[in-house]
């Protein structure tokens, strides 16, 4: 039997999924709740080991990022299966790129999320084709086209270093640096990705496979 986490900030989705678990017989629901931080602690206090398949919404209501909620739930030795609505393309991909084993849609039927639990605890993957093709065709992706010593400048400026740490790195002046990351930057809006902060960079660098952060 299957041990899963529920963590979505409506409770009537909970509530669903929880009657369609206990229905099937295959899943036991250790926890419901509506935020990654509240999991992790129960984890913490019970000192229960971690859900087999955390089924995720991609998006929480209380201000943190599809890559922070996945990488931690990834982290800390779960599954995701990310259960979100058809129409996040971007949010999507950032999921996949934190570590999420697969997604299935809200608009799908109960029985094809049983199916999707099943399958992550398994250790199998899931077929996410449609989602992969909406992913692939969503503009927010196009390529930046950026060269080889601009991805080096921006593979060690997502880490977290100060620039003129990354010049240092690199051996270049941090002049050039500065250029390189401005000239990212542009390159990035250019193809409709938005770049204005150091997050930002993170986030395009992680879409890109550029940089992954550790545990991701």
């Amino acid at each position: 039997m299957s041990r899963v986490a529920l963590i979505d900030d409506h409770e009537s989705v909970r509530l669903g999924l929880e009657a369609a678990c206990a229905r099937d017989g295959e899943q036991i629901v250790v926890f419901s709740g509506s935020t990654v931080a509240s999991y992790l602690g129960w984890r913490k206090a019970s000192g229960q080991a971690p859900a087999d398949v955390v089924v995720l919404d991609l998006t929480l209501g209380d201000g943190t990022t599809v890559t922070e909620n996945v990488a931690s739930i990834v982290a800390d030795g779960a599954s995701v299966v990310i259960h979100s609505v058809a129409d996040r393309p971007a949010a999507v991909r950032e999921a996949l790129v934190a570590g999420a084993a697969g997604v299935v849609s809200k608009s799908s039927a109960l029985d094809d999320v049983l199916d999707a639990i099943r399958t992550v605890a398994q250790g199998e993957a899931l077929n996410n084709v449609e989602w992969a093709s909406a992913v692939d065709g969503d503009r927010e992706f196009a390529d930046a086209q950026l060269s080889t010593r601009e991805r080096d400048v921006l593979r060690l400026y997502a880490t977290g270093l100060p620039l003129k740490a990354v010049a240092d790195r690199l051996g270049v002046a941090y002049s050039t640096a500065k250029e390189n990351i401005s000239r990212v930057r542009v390159k990035y809006v250019s193809v409709g990705r938005s770049a204005s902060t150091k997050v930002d960079l993170m986030r395009r660098a992680m879409e890109d496979g550029i940089y992954a952060p550790d545990g991701a």
